[in-house]
């Protein structure tokens, strides 16, 4: 089975039910199983299945109470639910419907039916996915884009302030990239731009690092849970890195060929601090490089 087939989540509690679902649909899904729906609501928030096909009437806490609460759920309301039901009541199937499930599987099971409504929901899951991977990627460069990176910079910063390990933002600055487009025109600029952008993209190491086009000839870097002089070291290997792309610049001041300028710095932070003050602080780095150009600074930010 191939690591990338769909997740599907089957709740049911009886367990020839579950059986019969698992032998049809294993072949090309990874599939999941619980019997009640505080099982399914916990496997649901640790495996994020793509779907969920989900039993109406279990003992406990039926499946109107689960999909409520998948649904009011930030990390699961997403998670499509297909409901299993011998109901035969058309009150019963809106009633469903307004909760958030997209279609309904009746019981007996007819295994055609059962296959015909997972793929069209499963191809609707990764259409979903194709278009939300497109909206978080820069059209020219194509790694990840300012939504991506503001998206990533809240959640990393969360997850810093609560673990209290260290924590590294960089801003980097194409030098003199507008007396470049004025002398070598804007298509040579774009691909400029993509050899930077693949540049830095390459040189992240760890699945945690993050860069994304900020916007214009600007760029970000995201560095979890790692060390000041690491972060620093990073930032001025990046500045060698892309002047030994060897890209002529003739209009530049800084040297002949394209080279950036990257502002950074490393803080420890806390659930009091704030994130603006940090990403100020860290401009203020890059307009310092920006002053010499073709250089990395570094600082260590103490929120005050």
């Amino acid at each position: 089975m191939k690591s990338d087939n769909p997740r599907i989540l089957v709740v049911d509690d009886e367990v020839f039910n579950l059986q019969f679902l698992t032998d049809l649909l294993i072949a090309d899904h990874h599939i999941s199983t619980a019997k009640d729906g505080l099982k399914a609501l916990q496997l649901a928030a640790s495996l994020l299945p793509d779907l969920v096909i989900l039993d109406v009437v279990m003992p406990g806490m039926d499946g109107y109470e689960v999909i409520r609460a998948l649904k009011a759920d930030k990390t699961t309301r997403h998670i499509p639910v297909i409901f299993l039901t011998s109901l035969d009541n058309a009150q019963d199937e809106e009633k469903g419907l307004s909760l958030g499930a997209l279609d309904y599987i009746s019981k007996p099971f007819h295994p055609a039916i059962v296959m015909a409504r997972v793929n069209n929901i499963l191809e609707l899951v990764q259409h979903r996915k194709l278009l939300e991977k497109i909206a978080l990627i820069d059209g020219l460069t194509g790694i990840p884009n300012r939504r991506a990176y503001d998206d990533r910079l809240r959640d990393e910063w969360q997850r810093a302030c609560r673990s209290g390990e260290p924590f590294s933002l960089a801003f980097v600055d194409v030098d003199f990239f507008k007396s470049y487009n004025d002398t070598y025109g804007h298509a040579a600029g774009d691909l400029a731009l993509r050899k930077v952008a693949q540049t830095l993209s390459r040189m992240l190491k760890r699945s945690s690092d993050f860069v994304a086009r900020y916007g214009g000839e600007e760029f970000a870097f995201i560095f979890p849970s790692i060390s000041f002089q690491n972060a620093q070291t990073f930032a001025t290997q990046a500045c060698r890195e892309i002047q030994g792309l060897a890209l002529e610049h003739k209009a530049s001041t800084a040297e002949n060929v394209i080279t950036i300028s990257v502002g950074g710095a490393t803080t420890v932070p806390a659930r009091n601090h704030h994130l603006g003050a940090f990403t100020k602080h860290v401009d203020m780095m890059l307009y310092q490089a920006k002053e010499a150009r073709n250089r990395a600074v570094w600082s260590f930010f103490q929120e005050k």
